[in-house]
């Protein structure tokens, strides 16, 4: 059979489970590209560094230019994390001929438009369906077998460690901090996890398929985001009481007044498929005005799974079909949609807030006046007894409420404005519901 030679830049955890899929499952991949994928080499900085993989004499090198200048090599699997030098190999990759296969979810984030322009200008393609969600085929769905639609919404689980940490706060009954220690003792948090608490990744991860989804181009950064690095295991209990459970969600909602984009902890009804996806796994609901509802679920990191999609691109590069979709969906350029980004303030939902509030009379009837002015409705109480805080002499309830629909804005200033009554303790916090 022919064979296509292929290569691997960065033989990381990703990058040794795509050389494992090549070497040990050459007849599946020969088998739906109709040619073998060849493994010509493998480009990693440091030679003495050990490898979860065995790979055949004189395919690991240290020298990009062993890839760079050999024309055979067709089709390149680019997975170095992070902007630099991935962005730097990736334009050289392409400028000297290569297709390129990417996971690299923050590069195509922050500098899509340039790649897919220079690649488009020397006739090559980018895939890059293992860059959100891992194995889950969200980018192919949405770009291919979902372009029938007009999507309304977009609402998912895209970072598997927050989602883990969530989990097992909930699960344990535990704190976020032993939380986060055991998703970096089960290797599913990295020893510093800001990106991935902070929602930092999974706002990335929502401009790419916002982009793809409703043709809008957007910086990931202007998307307003809040991490579970500040969650509470009370807002969890809380959360159970009122029958939700807590998800770091990343949504994107189309609306008269334009896209909603938000990366926040949301409460989830129980019982809802979003709301019970635990542990390190993703899941995507999706909208379209002719299909109805679908949703995506699996596992959204990891070495196999992330390495399924990224080799599963490689036999589209292979196939020749890559070529044609690159080509036709014009991502990442001017060519795109009118719709535009709302106003964070006017992003609309129910909200959850809870106070510790002083134990005296007239401290609810404050709060519910304040809500009013801001337009709030209260849709129910929570109150129980009264606690003592830190040695604390005065006596605190614990209060949650949960309203009807209100903007962002004014669940905002309302939030302000009950922090500063004298009756409310500091540390109030208010989360969106979603229903």
């Amino acid at each position: 059979m022919h064979k296509t030679k292929v290569a691997i830049v960065g033989l990381g955890t990703v990058g040794a489970g795509v050389a494992k899929i090549l070497l040990d499952h050459g007849d599946r991949t020969a088998r739906n590209a109709g040619t073998t994928l060849w493994l010509e080499k493998a480009v990693v900085r440091d030679l003495g560094r050990a490898r979860d993989c065995e790979l055949p004499d004189g395919v690991l090198t240290d020298d990009l230019s062993q890839v760079t200048g050999d024309p055979e090599i067709k089709v390149v699997a680019q997975l170095i994390g992070g902007i630099e030098p991935a962005r730097t190999i990736m334009l050289q990759l392409l400028e000297s001929g290569k297709d390129i296969v990417t996971a690299n979810k923050a590069l195509i984030a922050e500098h899509g438009a340039e790649l897919f322009a220079r690649a488009r200008e020397l006739g090559r393609s980018i895939a890059f369906d293992a860059a959100v969600a891992g194995g889950i085929p969200i980018i192919t769905n949405l770009s291919q077998c979902l372009t029938a639609n007009q999507l309304s919404s977009l609402s998912g689980i895209l970072n598997g460690t927050s989602n883990f940490i969530a989990s097992a706060m909930e699960e344990q009954e535990a704190s976020y901090k032993w939380a986060v220690k055991e998703a970096q003792r089960l290797g599913y948090a990295e020893a510093d996890p800001t990106m991935d608490v902070d929602g930092t990744d999974a706002a990335q991860k929502l401009a790419i398929l916002a982009h793809i989804a409703f043709g809008i181009k957007i910086d990931w950064k202007t998307i307003p985001r809040e991490g579970i690095d500040k969650l509470l295991p009370v807002d969890i209990r809380f959360a159970k009481e009122l029958g939700y459970r807590i998800k770091l969600l990343a949504s994107a909602q189309l609306s008269d007044e334009g896209l909603e984009l938000h990366v926040s902890p949301s409460l989830i009804r129980a019982g809802e498929p979003l709301a019970e996806v635990r542990g390190p796994f993703n899941a995507i609901s999706v909208v379209g005005d002719q299909v109805g509802p679908l949703f995506y679920y699996g596992q959204g990191a990891g070495q196999k799974p992330t390495a399924s999609a990224v080799v599963a691109d490689m036999i589209d590069m292979a196939v020749g079909r890559t070529a044609l979709t690159f080509r036709t969906l014009k991502l990442f350029t001017e060519n795109h949609s009118d719709v535009q980004m709302c106003s964070p303030d006017q992003i609309r939902g129910r909200h959850y807030f809870r106070f510790s509030v002083e134990d005296r009379p007239g401290v609810l009837a404050e709060i519910a006046r304040v809500l009013g002015e801001q337009g709030i409705s209260i849709a129910s109480v929570i109150q129980h007894e009264p606690e003592n805080f830190d040695g604390d002499t005065k006596s605190y309830t614990p209060l949650v409420i949960m309203t009807h629909t209100a903007t962002q804005g004014q669940a905002a200033r309302a939030l302000e404005t009950i922090s500063k009554m004298p009756t409310v303790k500091p540390g109030a916090r208010k989360m969106l519901v979603q229903d």
